[in-house]
This record gives C-alpha cells, structure tokens and sequence, in this order.
C-alpha cells in the first residue's frame, strides 16, 4: 500500500511540473490541466484515505484455538449471570474478538496447550478467580478433552455436576469447593484415571459416595466435607498414594472402614460414624487424626497414642469408655495436642500421658474421671503442660502444689469437680459440684 501511496504522489507532482510548465505559454489550455491535476490528486486523497483506514482497522481474528474448545469457553461465560462478572475479575477479562491461547493475557484463568507442529491449540487448565460468578457450570465443559485441571472454587456455581466431566480424561485436578452444587457425585468421576486432586467439599451434594472411587488409583487428596453424603464410608485401602482424606460435617454412618495406609491427614468427623477406631492403628504417616462429633465408642487403644508421627488428635465428642495406658516413656512420638473432651472415660486420670515427651496441651473435660489429680501432672504442668483442661468430671481431693501456685502461662480448668479447690485459685473459678453430686466420692485422705 506504502508502494502505490509513494507512486501515484511521484505521479502528480512529475505530472504538476511538465505541465505547469509546458502551459506558461498556453493559458486557454490551464483549465483542462486543472480538472486532470484535480482529478489525479482526488484518486490519491482518497487511496491514502483507504490507507489509514486499513491500517488503524483490526483486521478479522484467525483463530489459532480449537473452535469447539473457544464455544466452550463463550458457554461458560454464558452460564453465568452478567451481573456476578463483576470489573477486574477473570472472566470479564474475556473478550471473544480475540483468540483465547494468542491472546492469553486477556483471558485470565486459562493455560493452553502449543503444539510444537504448528497445529490448533487446547485449552488445558482454567483456574477461575474467586469473584462470587453466580451461575451454572456448562455441560460443554465435557468438551475440553485436553483439560488437565479445572479450578472453579468459592464462586456460587449451582444445580448439579455436569455428567460430562467424565469425558475429561486428562484431568488430574478438579477442584469445585465453596459452591453450591448439588445432587450426587457423577458416577463419571470414577472414570478420571489420572485424577490426583478431587476436592468437593463445602457444597450441597447428597447421596453416597461412589463404592467404585477406589478405581481413581492416582489420587492424592480426596475432600468431601460439609456436604450432606450419607451411608458407609467405602473401602478405600486401594488408594495407596492418598495423602488426605477429609470426609468430615457429612451424614456419613457405619464403621471405620480399612483406609488407606499411606494418609497423613485423616478428617472424619461431625459425622455418625459408629464402633472402634482399630483401623487408625496402622496408619504410620499420619500426622492429623480429627474423629470428633461421632458415636464411637469402646477402648482408645495406646497404639492409636502412639503413632510416630502424629502431632494432633481430636477425638472428642464421642463415647469412648477407656484410655489405655502407654506402658514406658517415649521419647520418640511427636504428638503435641489431646483432645479427648465430652466422652464417657471413666476411672483415673490417665498417669501415662506424662510418658508422651512433646504432649503440651490436653482436653479431658466433661467425662467421668475420678480420684485424684497425679502428682505427677503437677509436674509437667507449667514445665511441658501448657494447657490442661479436666473440668466436669468428678476428681476429689486436694490439688497438687503446682497447681496451687499456678503459673501465669498455663491454661487450665479444674470447674466443676469435687475437689477441695480454693476460689482465689483461678483455675478453680466457675465453682464446683454440688455436694449431693460427690456422694460417695469424698477424698478421706489427709
């Protein structure tokens, strides 16, 4: 265009001059000059003019993304509702008169895949921001066959799981937490072999966990909390390389099942779970047990304690009736925090807790301990004990002098008892039992 511009601009002015000159002599023949030079220099204001035009003027976007996956794309946005896509969110970054992989600072939230063969792109991850989209995830998403993660967390995506997730074959991570989704589990997902994250935790789903989820063999985390799943917990023992498992505030009922041996965190509480806790013996790398808000009941086995690596373990809320001791000093465990509050242990207060080096903080309140404080919690009370909380329970007796003197840096509670506890002593303050509650159990020792 610069080539033709330049031409016809040499043209006119080579024009202009030979016959400027030739018509000095010639004044009658200047008006037809005049209309030729007038005509001439109109064609090229006007092919400049084209020019500009042209340059300044997008020209029509060639798609270097897969057209079926770019439809995808345009229906999610579709699905949601306009006035959730608020300004400087992702999704109102995406602007359909570009291409989604050539243009990918514009459409925040996805990762493409670039063929080294020149050919189409893919979509291959979109990870959505947490700007409250309202609305419904498309069944198209099924269409994205290259997708190897899709992250659409603390949005209000609503109605049921699309069943075309299953044709997502590639993925490795689906994570749809902090929504509103609802119905049942897509049988489909079983179906995600190379799954290693699934998280669906904090929605409305219901119905039961699929029996068949111990097909996905690559996971690594499974979360389904705070939903409303309901019957037994599968076995779940063939999902060796789990790390995670948090299956808590369901409606879940039935026994602990067989799990998997390789799990670090274990969450199953806020649930009706129901029987011993045995299977949580054998699981070695655990660092986090939270059974709490159950009905388990029975024995807590020193096996359970004693797991090498764990650092917290909540059972609490449940029926547990004994705590068994652990015979020897162990130097070796990492477990920091107990608490076994609002069960039904009963008989003394366990004295082998003082043999767990690294324990700080303890929870045995509201069960139905008896006897007296050990001296020998007095003296880890302040020293290793940070925290001991044996309020409602019906201990008897005077307090260890440890206690007595009470150093500031301690968190204790002793309420509620039946014990001779001075009311100066702050952690005697919330008063004790009354006496028709301690009948029988007065401390005759001087």
């Amino acid at each position: 265009m610069n080539n033709i511009l330049s031409a016809c601009f040499k043209y006119a002015k080579s024009s202009v001059t030979k016959q400027t000159i030739e018509s000095l002599d010639r004044l009658p023949s200047f008006e037809p000059m005049a209309k030729q030079l007038h005509s001439l220099l109109s064609s090229c204001l006007l092919l400049g003019t084209l020019s500009i035009v042209l340059v300044h003027t997008p020209a029509q976007v060639h798609s270097i993304t897969l057209e079926s996956d770019v439809e995808v794309l345009q229906a999610l946005k579709q699905g949601i509702d306009p006035v959730s896509i608020v300004r400087n969110s992702y999704l109102h970054s995406w602007d359909f008169a570009f291409d989604p992989c050539e243009d990918a600072g514009l459409f925040q939230g996805i990762l493409c895949t670039f063929p080294t063969d020149k050919s189409v792109n893919r979509i291959m991850a979109i990870d959505l921001d947490p700007a409250g989209y309202d609305g419904f995830l498309t069944p198209m998403i099924g269409n994205l066959t290259e997708l190897t993660s899709l992250s659409i967390s603390r949005n209000n995506f609503r109605g049921p799981i699309p069943e075309t997730i299953a044709n997502l074959q590639r993925l490795t991570r689906l994570s749809l937490s902090q929504n509103l989704f609802s119905g049942r589990i897509p049988r489909g997902i079983i179906d995600l072999k190379h799954l290693e994250i699934l998280d669906l935790s904090q929605n409305h789903l219901s119905g039961k966990i699929p029996a068949d989820i111990t097909a996905l063999r690559s996971l690594v985390q499974l979360i389904l909390s705070n939903n409303a799943l309901s019957g037994k917990i599968p076995d779940l023992s063939g999902l060796w390389q789990l790390n995670t498992l948090d299956l808590s505030s369901n409606n879940l009922d039935g026994n602990v099942p067989v799990l998997p041996i390789n799990l670090r965190k274990l969450s199953l509480s806020h649930n009706v779970l129901s029987g011993h806790i045995s299977p949580v013996s054998v699981l070695q790398h655990l660092t986090a047990l939270d059974l709490s808000d159950n009905r388990l009941s029975g024995l807590v086995r020193q096996e359970v304690l004693t797991l090498p690596l764990v650092v917290r373990i909540n059972i609490s809320n449940n029926q547990f009736t004994e705590m068994e001791a652990i015979p020897y000093p162990r130097e070796d465990l990492q477990l920091r925090v107990l608490d076994a509050h609002a069960n039904r242990l009963r008989g003394r207060l366990p004295i082998s807790l003082v043999n767990i080096a690294n324990l700080s903080s303890i929870d045995l309140s509201h069960n139905q301990f008896s006897g007296r404080i050990p001296s020998e919690y007095g003296a880890k009370l302040g020293i290793s004990w940070k925290s001991l909380f044996l309020e409602d329970n019906f201990l008897i007796g005077n307090l260890p002098p440890q206690f007595v003197d009470g150093t500031v840096a301690v968190r204790a509670n002793l309420a509620h008892n039946c014990l001779r506890c001075p009311p100066n002593i702050r952690f005697c303050r919330g008063g004790q039992r009354a006496n028709s509650d301690c009948a029988g159990l007065q401390d005759h020792s001087t």
